[in-house]
């Protein structure tokens, strides 16, 4: 394995690389753009205790004073991307990397081989994680759009079916492979990545991983796990459901997390901690 450059190599490489790109072109270096990552490949790093937004449901309200807003990928466009962005906000994409959903425009271009059972959401159906040569096109097609429309990250979902009955013998190391490639399709082109729950995975999960994204840890008494994140200097954006602020606040605080109670159907009501 080949060592990574010294912080202060890697800085002069960068350096070098961008001047011969600029002289090999005959213009200058590539100016960076707000929102998207630069041609030396640096990517959006979210830092512990960040606040931020987490809507899913109905027209974004950009009115929340956050830095941070995560909305559906499918359901936002371009020009609701830029406005974030004109706002000085990180826009993370969400999508759903674990289930097949019949309301999604790409729905046809999943074979029904790798659809097993329903996830107890409506019109979702597992995936078959295992094959990755018929899952990574698609995902690859759904991080192109991520991208394209502007986003900084993406908030893949469901990414511990192992742990669920899919209807498929899943193992935890078919999930980690899966997990990890994901990852890398988001690297690939250049947004940032957060690892959705999956906490049982997290030490093996979090070098892979730039963020992390968390449903209910205090409720079921689960926040510490998160701490390798932290650890790292990497944000954990946490919620809670059922469970009143001054009940995991405190802790969230002292936890650095970026932690907010919200409704489950994840509309623009929060309450932050």
């Amino acid at each position: 394995m080949r060592r990574a450059a010294p912080a202060a190599v890697a800085s002069l490489l960068s350096l070098i690389t961008l001047a011969c790109l600029a002289a090999c072109s005959g213009g200058p270096a590539p100016v960076p753009v707000p929102g998207k990552a630069t041609a030396t490949g640096a990517r959006w790093q979210p830092r512990p205790g960040v606040a931020w937004q987490w809507q899913l449901d109905g027209k974004v309200d950009p009115s929340v004073d956050v830095p941070v807003y995560d909305i559906d990928g499918f359901e936002n466009g371009a020009d609701d991307v830029a406005r974030l962005h004109r706002d000085g906000r990180k826009v993370i994409c969400y999508i759903n990397v674990g289930a097949w959903e019949n309301f999604r425009p790409d729905r046809r271009a999943f074979p029904r081989s790798v659809l097993g059972r329903p996830n107890g959401w409506h019109g979702e159906r597992w995936l078959d994680i295992r094959r990755l040569a018929v899952l990574r096109p698609l995902m690859e097609r759904r991080f192109d759009m991520c991208r394209d429309k502007g986003f900084d990250a993406v908030e893949p979902d469901l990414v511990e079916g192992y742990a669920n009955n899919t209807g498929f013998h899943l193992t935890a190391h078919d999930q980690l492979r899966y997990n990890r490639m994901i990852a890398d399709i988001a690297h690939e082109r250049g947004l940032a990545v957060g690892l959705k729950n999956d906490l049982a995975q997290i030490p093996q999960l979090v070098a892979d991983f730039d963020f992390a994204v968390n449903e209910e840890c205090a409720q079921y008494g689960e926040c510490e796990l998160l701490e390798p994140f932290i650890a790292v200097d990497k944000a954990v954006f946490h919620v809670e459901y059922a469970e009143p602020t001054s009940r995991f606040c405190r802790s969230s605080r002292k936890l650095r997390l970026s932690s907010m109670l919200k409704r489950l159907e994840l509309d623009a009501w929060r309450r932050p901690c």
